[in-house]
């Protein structure tokens, strides 16, 4: 059942003029283009979206080029890379070559991370309210091309783990001093210079791969559909399960037209 009251989060937060003193840069606007003193021009761009899928095959032989090297069974502290991990650093190292960026460019990938069970106690189960929060991982975008795709997770997995009860009630206390959040709001709007903007050179990858999000009987049967609906937005892209269960991955992406076509190349071809 749903726990509707909010005061289980907002208890939580620190006495006002407390501070754990953590750095939440990664709150500031995300990297520009090179050469590019705002993100104007990006935003206007025509973009296009795709529905590309993963088949289970695929998705295991990412996670085994991910973990190559990655030495975490004999390690107490390293975990093996999950598979949003893996598949979001497929994605960052894709649209990367596929906006042919130089290798000195920064770039970042928008995570939103669930932050229910990393609080110290955890939400009550079934919390309701928004306990979601948006991070970071950067690269440039020469490191995410040269190196190997553990590379790209490593990057992610470190930006999620992150996110620490200590770092939840640090940004709420951030937030609680910003006397303009308008500038932290995602403004999904085609030509919109409001909010921060995960496009070119940066994207944002989102999640639903836990989500319920099939087999919702509202009174007439079976769903016919089940997905995004506007989606619009350069770099802005969702991670589905297969609605029959078969362990494929449906990835929802809008980008420039432009950069489109070169992006559908690497993301299958680069599945050595």
């Amino acid at each position: 059942m749903p726990f509707l009251d909010r005061k289980a989060f907002q208890d939580r937060t620190l006495p006002a003029g407390n501070t754990l003193g953590l750095d939440h840069s990664e709150l500031d606007h995300p990297p520009l283009l090179l050469g590019q003193s705002d993100n104007i021009e990006e935003r206007m761009k025509r973009t296009t979206v795709a529905m590309l899928k993963l088949t289970k095959q695929q998705v295991e032989k990412l996670k085994r080029m991910a973990n190559e090297g990655n030495d975490y069974k004999n390690s107490g502290t390293k975990r093996a890379y999950t598979r949003y991990e893996t598949v979001a650093g497929h994605i960052w190292r894709c649209a990367s070559k596929a906006r042919v960026h130089r290798n000195e460019q920064p770039t970042a990938m928008g995570v939103c991370v669930d932050s229910r069970s990393r609080m110290q106690p955890p939400l009550p189960q079934g919390y309701f309210g928004n306990a979601t929060f948006d991070v970071i991982a950067t690269s440039l975008a020469g490191d995410l091309g040269s190196k190997p795709l553990g590379y790209a997770s490593s990057r992610i997995k470190e930006a999620i783990e992150k996110v620490t009860n200590d770092y939840v009630l640090s940004a709420i206390d951030h937030f609680r001093n910003q006397p303009d959040l308008t500038r932290f709001q995602d403004l999904h709007a085609l030509g919109s210079d409001q909010g921060p903007f995960y496009g070119n050179p940066n994207l944002g990858v989102v999640s639903w791969l836990t989500l319920p999000i099939y087999g919702l009987d509202f009174g007439w049967g079976k769903e016919i559909y089940m997905g995004p609906g506007p989606h619009d937005f350069d770099g802005d892209s969702l991670l589905l399960p297969s609605p029959n269960g078969d362990g494929s991955i449906v990835l929802a992406l809008c980008l420039q037209v432009a950069h489109m076509d070169a992006f559908k190349k690497h993301f299958y071809e680069d599945i050595i």
